[in-house]
């Protein structure tokens, strides 16, 4: 049997490593979680920092799309909401077939059947009667009262939830909105550009946003039929621009003649409008950005707060005067929004 020779063994039988007493000091392999810690930190830094862009985006192109609409509406002279609102279909229905079949942010999902068809063209009629509205209503509202007016959308949706669906909220939910209509109430009343056609059409837009959601909520309910937001948009898009198309003709017959006209003494023009129609799906990129790196729940609170911050930017703005019983009466309905979501959220845990 021979014995295994140990380092100490081979080194004593070479004189010459005897009279070298170094000792190299090897550090330690660190574990693989030391190891893997300052990547971990970094990936959850970039992780923030990405969700932390996508939501400045969201914040920018939401208040910028509603700052080029009224200042092409009112104050460049561009007097044509239901055209622009085509424009916005357009650039909705070109991006987002390049984002899904392009770039493929999200699988294509096909339409199955002509009831689902159909019932896309009704969310579509919907959809443009609400967006048109609410661009007519930058006419003749500023942005700041705009805002405070489509804060009242969960008023509305409770309404067509109850009157359509038969569904009943908790007293809870339902005393929550009241300050939502107190508030509105308030700021109409001590509004100074307050303009009676402006306001009956931002709730019409209003009105608009929430039957859509309701309706939405009931025509889209099979597994089957069920749409991704992207590709809900992709079809509803073109179809709002067909929509749109005889409306614009018939109304604003004249944009094509005003449009080129104005482009050869001022080619800033036309900037402006494919920055608007771009921005304009930019809301619908980062509605859906929002969601996919926080929640629907943060896109729902986001939502309240962006309406403040888009009524703070345009009086800085466009200098509109505002009143402290107005900024009092937006505040309220803000107030009001934000206890209705959260009186929603009770209500779904205690009916789970």
């Amino acid at each position: 049997m021979v014995e295994a020779q140990t380092w100490t063994t081979r080194r004593g039988s070479n004189p010459r490593l005897e009279t070298t007493e170094q000792v190299v000091d090897i550090p330690a392999t660190p574990p693989g979680g030391v190891r893997n810690s300052g990547f971990a930190i970094g990936s959850y830094m970039s992780s923030n920092v990405l969700t932390a862009l996508i939501i400045a985006s969201w914040y920018l192109s939401n208040i910028g799309v509603l700052l080029l609409n009224k200042y092409l509406l009112s104050f460049y002279g561009y007097r044509y909401p239901i055209f622009l609102t085509m424009l916005h279909m357009l650039s909705c229905a070109g991006y987002s077939y390049v984002a899904i079949n392009w770039l493929e942010l999200v699988p294509l999902q096909h339409i199955l059947s002509r009831r689902q068809f159909l019932k896309i063209f009704a969310l579509s009629a919907i959809f443009c009667f609400s967006v048109v509205c609410g661009n007519t209503s930058l006419r003749y509202l500023p942005v700041s009262f705009n805002q405070a007016i489509g804060a009242t959308t969960p008023f509305f949706t409770a309404i067509f939830a109850f009157v359509i669906t038969c569904k009943k909220e908790t007293g809870e939910v339902y005393l929550a909105l009241l300050p939502v209509v107190f508030g509105i109430v308030l700021a109409s009343n001590s509004e100074p550009l307050f303009h009676l056609f402006g306001f009956l059409i931002c709730i019409g837009s209003t009105a608009g946003r929430a039957l859509k959601s309701v309706i939405q909520g009931i025509i889209l309910t099979s597994e089957a039929e069920k749409l991704h937001s992207m590709n809900l948009l992709l079809y509803m898009a073109p179809m709002a621009a067909l929509i749109l198309l005889p409306f614009t003709l018939y109304i604003e017959g004249n944009v094509a003649a005003f449009t080129v006209e104005k482009a050869k003494g001022d080619s800033f023009i036309i900037f402006l409008l494919i920055g608007n129609a771009t921005v304009a799906y930019l809301v619908n990129l980062t509605n859906f950005l929002v969601t996919k790196h926080t929640s629907a729940l943060t896109l729902q609170v986001l939502g309240n707060a962006k309406a403040a911050v888009a009524a703070v930017v345009s009086v800085l703005i466009f200098r509109n005067p505002v009143t402290v019983m107005g900024m009092t009466g937006f505040a309220i309905t803000i107030m009001g929004v934000v206890l209705y979501s959260e009186a929603k959220k009770r209500s779904k845990v205690t009916t789970h």
